[in-house]
């Protein structure tokens, strides 16, 4: 090889090693305080009023003044955030796509989209899929944050799409938190894949990562202010302790070992594949 073709190869082999690295898109992302995907459940054991619900209580949390005045108080003053529906291990739907809040008038934005067509429901239940779905949307990400959040809700255990723990770990390797919002109501249609625990299979298979935490839901009644409690608690820099003491649903906070069969909803259908299953 002539000296002449060095610097010319040298210059390949660092264009390849910045795209292999994602330089390029680093480099022009616009940086914000937390990318936060809110990835609902929309399994067919939620009613069409529960599904209502979920997309009511997240609009009006989204712009409710302890939110926004979370968002503003970052370092950035601005997040980017989308919101995700999913069921089976083939349902991923993004109803709001990257958007950047950074005002009141943004966050307002954002709550309409979650208004404008009322949400469809689908079979089976795959958190791992869900997470798998999430970790694609960072990977594409035109932002860069300085918190990575996705944030779950749901009703059952995963029972499709591969196993939870090693999707939601992929996410921790990642440096990205997983937190939780477990749906332990009444008043849907009821399923023999209902587990009476969810709590404990959230806290010990779903979430994890840096400050994970989650909070269960018992009553719909809880639901708009628990998610906007959570979402205050994912955005704000300094969570005021009166947020920590709010007494409406407890905080769950991620334990260092687990004793929860993580692969209950899995044998929970196979036990029962021979009936038609409505999660």
């Amino acid at each position: 090889m002539t000296r002449r073709w060095q610097p010319y190869l040298v210059l390949q082999a660092c264009l390849i090693l910045a795209l292999a690295s994602g330089a390029p898109r680093t480099a022009s992302a616009e940086i914000v305080d937390v990318e936060l995907i809110l990835a609902v459940d929309v399994s067919l054991s939620m009613s069409p009023q529960e599904l209502a619900t979920q997309r009511d209580g997240y609009a009006a949390a989204l712009k409710s003044e302890p939110v926004v005045q979370a968002i503003l108080d970052g370092v950035h003053g601005k997040i980017a955030i989308a919101y995700v529906e999913w069921a089976g291990s083939g349902v991923q739907k993004v109803i709001v796509p990257w958007t950047i809040i950074d005002s009141a008038t943004a966050a307002q934005a954002v709550a309409e989209q979650l208004t404008l067509h009322p949400p469809s429901s689908a079979r089976r239940t795959s958190i791992a899929a869900a997470l798998t779905f999430a970790a694609d949307m960072f990977a594409e990400s035109p932002h860069r944050g300085m918190k990575r959040v996705v944030d779950v809700s749901g009703d059952g255990p995963n029972n499709q799409g591969g196993l939870v723990i090693p999707a939601r770990d992929v996410l921790v390797e990642q440096g990205i938190t997983v937190n939780g919002l477990p749906l332990m109501t009444q008043g849907g249609y009821s399923s023999v894949y209902d587990l009476p625990d969810l709590d404990r299979y959230y806290q010990h298979c779903v979430i994890g990562g840096p400050g994970a935490f989650m909070i269960p839901v018992n009553d719909w009644s809880q639901f708009p202010e628990a998610v906007r409690r959570k979402l205050v608690l994912e955005l704000a820099r300094n969570p005021r302790p009166q947020h920590a003491a709010e007494h409406v649903v407890p905080i769950q906070f991620s334990p260092p070992a687990a004793d929860t069969d993580c692969e209950i909803g899995e044998k929970m259908w196979r036990n029962r594949s021979w009936m038609w299953d409505n999660r």
